[in-house]
């Protein structure tokens, strides 16, 4: 498995695929952290800080990371199977499980150092130039994204795996990419419109619904982010989901679930199939 995984991150920079991420995560975040401090030159009185820049990040994180996740990921055992080098892989002493665990290691590790180095660099800005900055608070964050990372390449070599087409894992990226983040609460919206009505009322929606929302795991990155940094609930509100059935904390358990089921599926359906 460590060979494996090794494999994929020398490819990763033989490829000039790492340093492509590391330059997207370092112009994303080192924009977002520059951009709170530009007004404050320009005569605005306003307080810049670490809350601010989490509050810019918030959204653009919870669509960049899962597109890069899902791109990086989905070709990681289907592109073998298509181009045929997954029969040389398994030639050598690796078994599937090496082959399949060392492809969502490596895979992992490309994502998570282009996010350190980006987020890297947007720190140190931040600490040159902001009012104040919760460098503590904003490790855990980039900690945080770092798992979330780890979410979205799971489910890309899981469903790559379940596969021996790229296509087929390309349209399957696609796909949980658009569920994730646009198909969820339009999901949602539709079971309350059908069940309760348009209209509900704060702190009235069904517990079932509530939960099912919860789910999704862009949500759950969110809730885990709040349950580590406090202050990011000012800046993350769920008004419709009951306190009383739902912690902060809960979110992590759904991180995990996103993480062991599509491995084991994915695992599940690579060690069965016949490899031509």
């Amino acid at each position: 498995m460590i060979a494996v995984t090794r494999k994929e991150f020398l490819d990763s920079i033989r490829s000039y695929t790492l340093i492509g991420l590391m330059a997207l995560f370092m112009a994303f975040a080192v924009f977002l952290t520059a951009i709170q401090w530009i007004p404050d030159m320009m005569g605005s009185t306003g307080n810049v800080n670490t809350l601010a820049l989490l509050n810019s990040m918030r959204q653009p994180s919870v669509y960049l990371v899962p597109l890069v996740g899902l791109m990086v990921g989905y070709k990681a055992i289907a592109g073998e199977r298509t181009s045929g080098s997954i029969r040389l892989i398994l030639g050598l002493p690796n078994t599937r499980g090496e082959v399949f665990f060392g492809k969502v290691i490596g895979q992992t590790a490309v994502v998570s150092v282009a996010i350190l180095v980006g987020y890297g660099a947007a720190a140190l800005v931040a600490l040159i130039s902001y009012d104040s900055f919760a460098l503590l608070e904003f490790g855990l964050y980039t900690l945080l994204t770092v798992l979330y990372a780890l979410v979205c390449v799971s489910i890309a070599v899981g469903f790559s795996a379940s596969t021996k087409s790229r296509k087929r894992a390309l349209a399957g990226a696609v796909a949980v990419y658009s569920l994730i983040l646009i198909l969820w609460d339009v999901i949602v919206a539709v079971l309350q419109t059908m069940t309760i009505g348009y209209t509900v009322p704060v702190g009235e929606q069904p517990a079932w619904l509530s939960i099912f929302s919860a789910l999704n795991p862009s949500t759950a990155f969110a809730h885990a982010t709040r349950a580590v940094i406090p202050e990011y609930r000012e800046i993350t509100r769920f008004p419709y989901l009951q306190t009383n059935i739902w912690q902060d904390w809960y979110g992590f358990i759904v991180i995990g679930l996103w993480v062991v089921i599509p491995l084991a599926l994915g695992y599940l359906c690579f060690n069965r199939a016949d490899i031509e």
